[in-house]
């Protein structure tokens, strides 16, 4: 798997883990889902993504995206 589907993949899994929390738990956590949100649009300008970071220091080869 490269960093690009790693990222893609964990972005999708905690929107859904945040909108289940939210339904579940609190309404405050709708403010992970927009956190997650507003961090895949600054990483689609920027190229610079945390979760990125942390997949290549885990090992992940590199995508088209994020090197």
């Amino acid at each position: 798997m490269t960093i690009d589907k790693a990222v893609l993949v964990f972005a999708g899994f905690m929107i859904l883990l945040s909108l289940a929390l939210t339904y579940y738990v609190s309404p405050w956590w709708v403010l992970l889902t927009i956190f997650v949100g507003v961090n895949l649009i600054q990483s689609a300008f920027t190229g610079i993504c945390p979760a990125a970071m942390v997949f290549k220091q885990l090992g992940l080869k590199p995508g088209s995206l994020f090197r």
